[in-house]
């Protein structure tokens, strides 16, 4: 009895459904041209219409389990999508409705980052990847940024950031120089009082000694430092002439031939070659005659 009623059921169901179909209106299809559409209020249903498949589509593309082929293939699908809507909101603009291209979407990096996208032709926005695309193998390349190359500065940058800190003229505004260089200036303008009454008192007794009459002797006027430096300068003059004198005597251990003795050397090897000569001569002579005297016999 209950399979008969879930019959029943299933065909009012049925029934009821083509009936439904059939007052309904032919499904109307998105024009394939956004110019042989004429009215303003079509092209915007049919710019909304693309939006909702586009939303659809960016919402599956999310899922990485899908490989890289669908991946793929749902980025290009979108791509084509965002083309077509720039189509339509070019038509309604035609048609005196508003601008929605200044609303458009920016393209962003795997970090959000606004990028730019390259559009060589010119029309429309350029290619674009969503969701899981961005990780593609050859894609995560495109959004990793160059690494940010060391610019060499010029004559010009170095000149530029030379003040007049760089040539000292503001060491002493911090007042460190200034302690540091306190106790040496005392030290310095005492030793320069010291020699100068020293000068003074120098000065005063050779005054005397000429009001007197009295001849003035060199070396008593001089400093002790100034006699020392007189000294050392004669020793060292007298050290660098001690050297040169014994390079110039320079003594030779082995004996030199003179020019007589090399001539004498040069005679003896020729008569040495000389005799030599005629010895060998005279043995190939004798060599000869044995030869013949013994042929002489046979």
């Amino acid at each position: 009895m209950a399979r008969n009623e879930e019959k029943a059921q299933s065909m009012l169901n049925r029934f009821i459904t083509m009936k439904q179909d059939e007052k309904k209106k032919p499904k109307e299809r998105r024009p394939f041209l956004a110019s042989e559409c004429r009215d303003l209020a079509e092209a915007d249903k049919w710019r909304q219409q693309i939006m909702r498949e586009i939303g659809r589509k960016v919402a599956e593309i999310q899922n990485e389990g899908l490989g890289e082929h669908r991946l793929r293939d749902l980025n290009d699908e979108i791509n084509k999508l965002i083309r077509e809507k720039s189509h339509w909101e070019r038509r309604i603009i035609e048609l005196g409705g508003p601008n929605y291209m200044k609303q458009s979407a920016k393209m962003t990096d795997l970090e959000g980052n606004i990028v730019d996208v390259p559009n060589p032709s010119g029309r429309g926005p350029g290619y674009r990847y969503f969701g899981a695309a961005k990780k593609l193998p050859g894609v995560r390349e495109l959004f990793e940024k160059p690494p940010e190359l060391r610019k060499r500065r010029t004559r010009y940058d170095i000149y530029k950031r030379i003040d007049a800190s760089y040539y000292g003229y503001r060491d002493e505004e911090d007042g460190v120089l200034v302690k540091l260089e306190g106790p040496a200036e005392a030290v310095m303008r005492e030793m320069a009082v010291e020699e100068w009454n020293l000068m003074e008192e120098i000065k005063r007794e050779a005054k005397k000694a000429v009001k007197s009459g009295e001849v003035a002797n060199v070396k008593d006027i001089l400093f002790e430092e100034e006699e020392e430096v007189v000294e050392e300068e004669r020793r060292e003059k007298e050290r660098l002439e001690e050297a040169d004198a014994l390079q110039k005597d320079f003594v030779v251990h082995v004996p030199l031939p003179d020019e007589k003795e090399i001539e004498r050397m040069v005679v003896e090897k020729k008569k040495m070659e000389l005799l030599s000569k005629y010895t060998s001569e005279n043995l190939l002579e004798e060599q000869s005659e044995a030869k013949a005297m013994l042929n002489i016999n046979r």
